[in-house]
C-alpha cells in the first residue's frame, strides 16, 4: 500500500489500487511524473501521412490511454491526444527491459510511445513500440470501460475529464477557438481595431442589468463587474478610433438557464459615420459566413428545429411582430395589460413599456425560428438609441433572433448630450440605490462630439450554441457557473 494512504483514511478501493501500483512502478526506479517530451507528433498527423507500402516509417506520440487490451505478451493501447486517437502495438519482444513496468499500466495514464508504424490484419494503423516513457500516473477510476463521461453534471463541473473522455466535446471547443479566430479576422479585415476596455467600472452602465458588487480597499470604493462594455468604446470613438470591438466578458448577477450565464462572452462593435442597416448587413454577412466554414450548408438543425440560414433575412417591425403574435396593437394598453394576465405576468407594479416588453417576450419570440431582424423598438425602451426622425417615439433598433433566442442587439447610436443626459435622468428613476447614479464623465465625452455610429452587440456564447448545435449555453462554456452541490 502507498504511504500516501494512512491508516484511518477512506479512498476509493479503486483509487487505493492505483496508488499500489504507483509505489511499485516507483519500486522499478520509473519516474512516474515526467518531464519535458520532445519529438512527439499529433495522432491525427500522423494517421494522415501512413503509407501502405512503406515499411520504414516511424512515429512518436504522446497522449493519454484510453483504452488497454493486455492478452499477455502483446498489449494493445488506444491512445488519445487532442487530434484523435490511435493505436499502439506494445510487446514483451521488443520492450524486455521495461515490461514488468508497461505491466502496471493503466487506463488513464499519460504516456509517450515511439516505434515502426504499421498495420495490423484488422487494417488498424498502429504504432509497434520500441520506447515507452511514463509521463504521468493517474490516481483516478476513468468512465467506466471507457464509453464516455455521461452524467451531464458531472461532466460539467469535471470538464477536466469530459474533455478526454468524450472527443466531440474536445471538437466543440476547438471549434469554438476558430470560430472566434475567423470573427477577430473578418472585423480586422473591414478595418476595425480590437481594444480592452475595464471590466471593473465605478458604474454599472451601458445595459439595464444587475450587477455584481466588489470592494478595492486600497481606494475604499466599490466597483461593479461589467455588465456591459458599450459607454467606454464609445469614449473611444470620441477619441477618434472609428472602428472599434471588443471580445470579452460580461458578468450579469441574474439567473441560471438553458439560455443563460452570468459570466458570458460578448462580441461589441461600433462604426463611426453607420447606423442600424449598416449594423444588419454587417450581422448577416458575418454569420453566414461563418455559417458556410462550420457548417454543412445553411440549412442548421438546432435541436428539434430546422433552420434556414439563406438570405436574405427576414426584416419585420416590433409592432407588427406585436400585433401578428400577441393579438393586441402596441397602442392599446389595457388590452395588452388583460394579454400580460392571462399570460400570468405579475404586473401590479410594472411601468407599461415593461409590460409591453414581456407580453413580447412570451408571445412573439417563440416564433422567431428562422432568422429575424426585429426592428424599430419603442423608444422608451432603449435609452442609449437615436429616435427616428419621423417619428420620435420609435428607435433605430434592431434584434436578431435565431432558433428562438436573441443572438444579436444593434443600434443607431445616440449622440446627443442633451437628449442623453435627460434619458439617463427618465431611466434612473425608481431605480435602486446602486444603480442611480449617471455616468457624467460619458456625457461630458458626448459633450465633446461623438460622430454618429451603428453599434452591435453578439452574443458569443449562444452563436456558438447555433454553430454547433448544442443544447445548452453550459456545452459551449469550458467552466459554466453551477449550483454548488
Amino acid at each position: 500500500m502507498s504511504e500516501e494512504f494512512k491508516e484511518g483514511q477512506s479512498a476509493d478501493k479503486f483509487e487505493q489500487q492505483r496508488h499500489a501500483k504507483l509505489s511499485r512502478i516507483k519500486e522499478l526506479g520509473v519516474e512516474p511524473y515526467g518531464n519535458r517530451y520532445d519529438g512527439a507528433e499529433k495522432a491525427a498527423g500522423v494517421k494522415a501521412r501512413f503509407k501502405e507500402d512503406d515499411p520504414t516509417q516511424r512515429a512518436d506520440c504522446a497522449g493519454r490511454i484510453v483504452l488497454l487490451r493486455d492478452i499477455g505478451k502483446l498489449i494493445f493501447i488506444t491512445l488519445r491526444d487532442s487530434s484523435g486517437d490511435i493505436q499502439l502495438g506494445l510487446s514483451k519482444k521488443l520492450l524486455p527491459k521495461e515490461w514488468d513496468f508497461i505491466k502496471l499500466l493503466e487506463v488513464g495514464d499519460i504516456i509517450g510511445a515511439a516505434g515502426q508504424l504499421g498495420k495490423t490484419k484488422t487494417g488498424e494503423i498502429t504504432i509497434w513500440a520500441d520506447k515507452v516513457v511514463l509521463l504521468c500516473k493517474s490516481l483516478m477510476q476513468p468512465p467506466e470501460k471507457f464509453h464516455g463521461l455521461a452524467d451531464v453534471d458531472i461532466r460539467y463541473r469535471q470538464r477536466y475529464v469530459d474533455l478526454w473522455a468524450n472527443p466531440e466535446v474536445m471538437q466543440t471547443f476547438k471549434k469554438r477557438s476558430a470560430i472566434l479566430s475567423s470573427i477577430r479576422n473578418f472585423l480586422q479585415e473591414k478595418s476595425f481595431v480590437e481594444v480592452e476596455t475595464p471590466m471593473m467600472q465605478p458604474i454599472a452602465g451601458g445595459a439595464a442589468a444587475r450587477p455584481f458588487i466588489t470592494h478595492h480597499n486600497t481606494l475604499d470604493i466599490d466597483l461593479y463587474l461589467r455588465i456591459a462594455p458599450e459607454l467606454y468604446l464609445k469614449r473611444l470613438l470620441v477619441g477618434g478610433m472609428e472602428r472599434v470591438f471588443e471580445i470579452n466578458r460580461n458578468f450579469r448577477n441574474e439567473g441560471l438557464s438553458r439560455k443563460h450565464n452570468p459570466e458570458f462572452t460578448m462580441l461589441e462593435l461600433y462604426q463611426a459615420y453607420g447606423n442600424y442597416n449598416v449594423m444588419m448587413e454587417l450581422t448577416e454577412e458575418l454569420i453566414v459566413g461563418l455559417a458556410d466554414k462550420y457548417c454543412a450548408g445553411r440549412q442548421i438543425k438546432f435541436g428539434s428545429m430546422e433552420i434556414s440560414l439563406e438570405q436574405p433575412w427576414r426584416r419585420a417591425t416590433y409592432a407588427e411582430l406585436f400585433e401578428q403574435y400577441s393579438g393586441c396593437k402596441i397602442s392599446d394598453l389595457p388590452a395588452i395589460r388583460k394579454k400580460a394576465e392571462h399570460l400570468g405576468i405579475s404586473q401590479s407594479q410594472m411601468d407599461n413599456d415593461i409590460v409591453i416588453s414581456e407580453v413580447f417576450e412570451k408571445t412573439v419570440e417563440e416564433n422567431l425560428v428562422n432568422p429575424t431582424f426585429v426592428i424599430d423598438y419603442p423608444a422608451s425602451l432603449c435609452p442609449l438609441t437615436r429616435r427616428k426622425k419621423d417619428n420620435p417615439d420609435i428607435a433605430e433598433r434592431f434584434e436578431l433572433f435565431i432558433g428562438k433566442m436573441e443572438i444579436a442587439n444593434a443600434y443607431t447610436e445616440l449622440n446627443d448630450p442633451a437628449v442623453q443626459e435627460e434619458n439617463f435622468r427618465i431611466q434612473l428613476r425608481g431605480q435602486t440605490e446602486t444603480m442611480a447614479t449617471m455616468d457624467e464623465d460619458f456625457v461630458q465625452a458626448l459633450k465633446y462630439g461623438m460622430p454618429p455610429a451603428g453599434g452591435l452587440g453578439i452574443g458569443i456564447d449562444r452563436l456558438i450554441m447555433l454553430l454547433t448545435g448544442a443544447d445548452s449555453i453550459r456545452d459551449v462554456i469550458l467552466f459554466p457557473i453551477l449550483r454548488p452541490k
